[in-house]
């Protein structure tokens, strides 16, 4: 089921230090796939960069032995040998013009080969980068309410910017290296085999000993950086906790202790990269020594060698130059290394939330429904929270037809809540069911039930942007619809009195809005949708008696609500659902009494007693 983004360990991250690179990492793979013409031609044309990157090393070599030849069996050099007179210098010939314009065109092409490659792996990154996030935010909004409820926010856009760019990262810069690497190397040893066999064997076994090194590096660094990665997840979750709630903190002079909060994980951070930079510098002298130990022995033995004739002097100056560019890709080893490490503690944390699976789903015989809500009903449902074993829910059975306005009171934790998640499917109960029209509400898909409710949450959600982008939320519309529902819900007398009126900005969550503000331009938002039902979470909490009154008033009133639309109502504050056509007093979970205002009045039992408390004695003896 939902995967747990914070603890996503496979059994080497269970071990003390020790852990292997490539067994998250590999999967990205397949997002190359879907781009395979874009990977194949960067591969070649990185093939072709790498060689063109070696030609001009062995037009040199050719060269020395052509001008050494030149210069020992000229009869320029020969009455040099016998007179002091220097002697004069032919015409250039067209060989040694040819060696120049080899050296040149390689150049060229290597230039035009290697930005090919470049752009085109690079292309290839940015594409999966994008599918990889968007799979990731795809199967992170199909998650169950219950999923936020245990992680922090800030943690989970770490992963959806940071840890995605790092395999962004992977591809583009890894794969190239790799490519280059394992290019330069065998195209180098076959190059130098052709060449000499026993200088090639002199230069490349010394290379043997990274081996072990790579082996002790990569088992060593990798656990160090995913404590890294969850480190600056901690660091984004706490900062944005404390921007979001900084009139808070200031209120309680909690400056000092938030600072202490973002202190500790940064210095988690600080410590792991500290460690990892500790085991990465004592890899990296490695590779000099091992680079060292080659190219002391090549210089040493192809004197040797050259001596005894088996190799040319053009042959050993190929061989030095070639030698010195295997010097960059042993270094970008060494770093590359250090990526796949980084690569792969980021795609453990990004493939824990591609892997992600809801608990709530559709059923694979699940259809959309067809028609409007006509009713609404629970039959002995019973319920509790994932995170809680005690039930919220006990028993609770009503129903709610088309142009009822059902109310639903009781003190806090009595469950009002719980019942308008279940009938919006952000839970499911564990005993008993929850039909619409009639029908066993999992028979229907989960987004065909949703589009046909209008919910107004008791903390309205605004997002970052106009009054008119909130209102509109999701779908196209004209502006006088948009005034129409603004109207209803008794919104549009503030927002025509600002300057910018439907584009004015709303500040991110709301916060340029006042509570009632919000409460008022998120019900305006539910309206838009014209729900078959809207539900109202202590939508009016934020409102003053008499805003509430007028907007009451023009959502039942002939002329603007819909005598179709079912209601249902969770209020502390009992004038908000005196009108209700029923109204359920709720206790830990269930039902203590049902009906209208007056006769739970008369009946003297739970609501009578928070409508008392509410109003006074007076207003109870006015009804």
């Amino acid at each position: 089921m939902g995967g747990d983004l914070s603890i996503s360990k496979d059994a080497s991250d269970l071990k003390d230090e020790k852990q292997v690179v490539g067994r998250k990492i590999w999967r990205i793979v397949p997002y190359i796939k879907r781009y395979w013409k874009r990977a194949v031609g960067g591969v070649l044309a990185n093939a072709a960069a790498r060689a063109f990157d070696l030609i001009p090393f062995i037009a040199i070599g050719m060269a020395a032995d052509y001008y050494r030849d030149k210069v020992y069996t000229s009869p320029a050099m020969e009455s040099l040998v016998n007179s002091d007179i220097l002697p004069s210098v032919g015409p250039i010939s067209s060989v040694e013009i040819s060696f120049g314009l080899l050296i040149f065109l390689s150049f060229t092409f290597l230039a035009v080969f290697q930005g090919l490659s470049e752009y085109l792996w690079q292309s290839t990154a940015y594409k999966v980068q994008h599918d990889i996030r968007m799979e990731a935010t795809t199967s992170l909004m199909a998650m169950e309410a219950s999923y936020f409820e245990t992680r922090q926010t800030g943690n989970l856009m770490s992963v959806l910017s940071a840890d995605v760019a790092q395999l962004e990262d992977i591809v583009s810069d890894s794969s190239t290296s790799i490519i280059r690497i394992v290019i330069t190397f065998s195209t180098a040893f076959a190059i130098m085999i052709w060449m000499s066999a026993k200088l090639a064997l002199i230069l490349f076994i010394p290379l043997i000993l990274i081996i072990p090194m790579v082996v002790w590096f990569s088992t060593r660094v990798q656990r160090r950086y995913r404590r890294q990665r969850e480190s600056t997840g901690g660091i984004v979750a706490i900062l944005e906790n404390v921007l979001s709630g900084i009139t808070v903190v200031q209120a309680y002079n909690a400056s000092e202790f938030e600072r202490s909060r973002v202190e500790g994980e940064s210095g988690e951070y600080r410590d792991q990269a500290i460690h990892a930079s500790n085991l990465r510098n004592r890899f990296l002298p490695g590779i000099y020594v091992v680079a060292g130990i080659s190219f002391g022995l090549l210089v040493s033995a192809g004197g040797w060698l050259m001596e005894s004739g088996e190799i040319t002097v053009g042959q050993f100056v190929t061989f030095l130059l070639i030698s010195t560019r295997m010097t960059m890709p042993m270094f970008i080893l060494g770093m590359l290394l250090n990526q796949l490490q980084k690569g792969e503690a980021a795609s453990k944390r990004v493939f824990a939330l591609v892997d992600l699976e809801p608990s709530i789903f559709d059923k694979p015989d699940a259809v959309p429904l067809d028609g409007p809500i006509r009713s609404i009903s629970f039959d002995n449902v019973t319920f509790a929270y994932p995170t809680s074993e005690a039930n919220v829910l006990n028993g609770i059975s009503f129903s709610v037809s088309s142009g009822e306005f059902l109310g639903v009171m009781g003190h806090t934790g009595a469950g009002k809540s719980t019942i308008l998640k279940l009938v919006e499917k952000f839970y499911e109960p564990h005993l008993g069911s929850v039909k619409i029209n009639g029908i066993e509400i999992n028979a229907y898909t989960v987004e065909s039930i949703r589009d046909r409710i209008g919910f107004v949450s008791q903390d309205p959600f605004l997002f970052y942007g106009s009054v008119r982008d909130n209102v509109a939320y999701a779908r196209e519309t004209s502006d006088d619809e948009i005034r129409r529902v603004l109207e209803i819900a008794g919104a549009w007398e503030f927002v025509s009195e600002m300057t910018d009126g439907l584009k004015t900005m709303v500040g991110d969550r709301g916060v340029m809005m006042s509570g009632g503000q919000r409460a008022r331009i998120a019900l305006a938002r539910a309206l838009l949708k014209d729900p078959d039902l809207l539900i109202l979470d202590e939508a009016s909490a934020a409102l003053d008696a008499e805003t509430e009154r007028r907007i009451q008033q023009s959502l039942f009133s002939g002329s603007n609500g819909d005598e179709q639309r079912i209601t249902i109502a969770v209020a502390h504050r009992l004038a908000t659902i005196r009108n209700a056509d029923e109204i359920i007093a709720m206790v830990d979970g269930a039902i203590v009494e049902r009906g209208s205002h007056n006769k739970l009045l008369g009946n003297e039992n739970v609501y009578a007693s928070q409508w008392s408390i509410q109003t006074g004695d007076l207003g109870a003896a006015e009804v």
